[in-house]
């Protein structure tokens, strides 16, 4: 099998799996209870903790653990939207943010916040200019994912948090799920205030996700019924998944360079073969994320692509996979300009460390077979 949904889940490191079975069956005490076997689980967790701001060179903050990325997203941008409404009402987001993102402001509207949804360029990017036009005396939030993850378009995280830093009361959220560990992400210099990541899309395992809050920031929790994770995120600490998650993150951080010079490599390969079969066509632009590439074959449905790739024992996806069984053409491309049967149509080949140049040939030659398959099939779709 060739497993090119690396967006969608990695497979764990053989270490990481290793190290949660470890603390799986040696430290099973609930990190909150006072006795010793409780305080060395705890012990444990805040070792985690600290692994990640050193890793990360995050000192001026905390980071949260919670259920995933889609649970720091939500704790981020609604935390704040509630805590701090009463400085003022209004969001800024993007129309081509994950629908965790998308969603929370989608409720908080329902709750009564203003949210500008930003559009962005061809290429899939944000302009300074209409963010700056966007900002308001009410606002407080603004949440820009780093890397897109359909297209892996790169947002100006760096341009963007300068000019935040002119409007102090206004609070910067980075959705990191698709670029923590994969690129440098300097949280202080670029003005991040929160940043949400998620340990299975980094060789880690589900159900663990990373959320940073800088320092002197609160925000409203989710749930209600203990003082775990600084009161914001109560409930039992998953012990052996953060430690396991936390390990993920070293080993993927200290292989980052190397890795992404390798998949640049590999990307480029691929985009030069796709290039070659004239029914399919790219999406986005640089700059992208070396481990994304996106194209789409207008008229015909990609589940249909993805069902025959896998009979020549492929894996790849249409999207993200929170949104992989809706049948609707993609917000992210409509948002960057593509018509209606190329946003219908959409696949997206996510890169992985096992990756090499006969993986990207062999790829590229079912990909020929299956297009030269479909094409007597080829519908418009209205």
């Amino acid at each position: 099998m060739l497993y090119f949904d690396h967006c969608a889940s990695t497979p764990p490191y053989d270490e990481v799996v290793q190290t949660m079975m470890e603390v799986m069956k040696s430290e099973y005490a609930n990190p909150s209870s006072l006795h010793r076997a409780g305080a060395d689980a705890d012990k444990l967790i805040e070792r985690s903790r600290s692994l990640l701001t050193d890793r990360l060179q995050a000192s001026h903050g905390q980071w949260l653990f919670t259920s995933g990325g889609t649970e720091s997203n939500n704790l981020a941008i609604k935390g704040i939207a509630r805590q701090y409404a009463g400085r003022g009402k209004h969001l800024i987001t993007t129309q081509i943010e994950h629908a965790s993102v998308y969603e929370s402001f989608a409720q908080l509207e329902q709750e009564g916040f203003k949210v500008t949804y930003l559009p962005v360029s061809k290429s899939g990017h944000v302009r300074i200019g209409q963010l700056e036009e966007a900002l308001t005396d009410e606002t407080i939030l603004v949440s820009i994912m780093h890397v897109n993850n359909e297209i892996g378009t790169i947002q100006p995280l760096g341009e963007i948090g300068r000019l935040l830093k002119r409007f102090p009361k206004v609070m910067f959220h980075v959705d990191a799920v698709q670029s923590l560990s994969k690129l440098p992400i300097p949280i202080k210099e670029w003005g991040i205030d929160l940043l949400s990541g998620s340990a299975h899309k980094l060789r880690g395992p589900k159900g663990v996700g990373f959320l940073f809050v800088r320092e002197g920031i609160s925000l409203y929790p989710m749930f209600t019924g203990g003082s775990q994770e600084s009161g914001f995120r109560p409930g039992t600490q998953n012990v052996p998944a953060i430690v396991a998650s936390a390990k993920a993150l070293r080993m993927s951080i200290e292989t980052m360079e190397r890795r992404e010079s390798r998949m640049k490599q590999l990307k480029q390969m691929l985009i030069g073969l796709i290039g070659e079969i004239p029914e399919l066509k790219l999406n986005g632009a640089e700059p992208a994320a070396s481990h994304i590439i996106h194209f789409s074959y207008p008229g015909m449905k990609p589940e249909v692509i993805i069902h025959m790739l896998e009979q020549h024992g492929i894996m790849a996806s249409t999207r993200s996979a929170c949104s992989s069984k809706d049948d609707k053409p993609s917000r992210v491309l409509l948002a960057i300009g593509a018509s209606h049967e190329q946003a219908a149509g959409g696949v997206r080949i996510s890169l992985g460390d096992e990756h090499e140049e006969r993986d990207i040939t062999a790829l590229a030659a079912s990909l020929r077979q299956v297009v030269g398959q479909l094409k007597p099939l080829e519908r418009r779709l209205t």
